[in-house]
């Protein structure tokens, strides 16, 4: 039976999700956080029905889903996703009535095994889609390289909003837990992020940062962050409200990179020029640029309240 969706897609960038939160697709307070009537400075969410649900708890949870659905109002600016636990759920998410008020779906444990049994589905669709890295061959380089290949297929790559890292997963690959007062940087997770995204975005795939997942620490998330926009990575999901703020404050562009970044976009601006005592140059420093005003477009300039101030925020 073919399926027919008549919802339109929102126009949006990777940068306008945010710091999606993660949230159990049984939550009792689904329908109030999708519509906006609880949290409703949150950008963007994503209901799973993976890791976060027990397998005691599937059939129960796509219920409830499915009932939360009929209640589900169009919300432009709010974006909501379905963490879909493996193929054949996503095949019964693709049949709940109500399903194209959902923007898209993240595919989990994501590689070339089951690519035909998600895209086969989504095929006509247009579901933004963002598969997650964490199986085994995020370590295999040529794997990578063969998977980036098959995402740029000319009926998939349009529908890849972004690429998912699911961090804990490979570190559980390697039989570790990111340790208190380091990054993810500081661990063998590092190399990982850094092939990733020397493999994937050179081809126009944006990256997703991994979770940060101590709620006490935001002293160290900040200090990820940074480390993630050094490399290039776009927006960090968020396993609790309370982290929001900070991630979100992160993302607010620095005055002068801002000014610099409208300069290398200006059509008339030279080839090479000085500004706040730094070399810009347009043919090597423009897609900088356009990033910089991607992300002031959806988080501004810099307030002058320092960054670290934000340790003390919670929601």
């Amino acid at each position: 039976m073919t399926r027919q969706y008549t919802a339109q897609p929102k126009p949006f960038s990777p940068w306008c999700l945010g710091a999606p939160l993660y949230m159990p697709a049984h939550r009792l307070d689904l329908m109030d956080i999708a519509n906006g009537e609880k949290l409703p400075w949150l950008r963007s969410m994503i209901f799973c029905t993976e890791d976060a649900v027990s397998y005691r708890e599937v059939d129960s949870s796509l219920r409830h889903l499915g009932l939360c659905l009929q209640g589900f109002r169009d919300t432009p600016n709010r974006f909501r996703f379905i963490r879909a636990r493996n193929p054949e759920i996503l095949a019964r998410l693709l049949d709940l009535p109500g399903i194209e008020k959902i923007d898209g779906f993240v595919l989990p444990k994501f590689n070339e095994d089951v690519f035909d049994a998600y895209f086969d589905q989504l095929q006509g669709t247009a579901f933004k889609i963002m598969p997650t890295l964490e199986t085994r061959e995020v370590f295999d380089g040529a794997a990578m390289c063969a998977l980036c290949q098959g995402l740029l297929q000319e009926a998939v790559f349009p529908n890849i909003l972004m690429l998912r890292i699911g961090g804990n997963d490979l570190m559980n690959l390697l039989g570790l837990r990111r340790p208190r007062g380091l990054t993810l940087y500081d661990t063998p997770m590092g190399l990982a992020i850094s092939q990733l995204v020397t493999i994937f975005k050179p081809y126009g795939f944006s990256i997703s940062a991994p979770v940060f997942e101590y709620l006490d620490d935001t002293a160290m998330l900040l200090k990820e962050i940074k480390l993630d926009l050094a490399h290039g990575l776009t927006g960090k999901t968020a396993i609790h409200p309370s982290q929001i703020p900070a991630i979100e404050a992160a993302y607010e562009v620095d005055k002068e990179d801002y000014e610099m970044a409208l300069s290398l976009c200006d059509r008339d601006a030279p080839a090479v020029f000085k500004m706040h005592n730094a070399m810009c140059e347009v043919a090597t420093h423009q897609q900088w640029g356009k990033t910089i005003i991607n992300r002031q477009a959806c988080y501004g300039v810099k307030m002058s309240m320092p960054l670290d101030a934000y340790a003390e925020l919670s929601v």
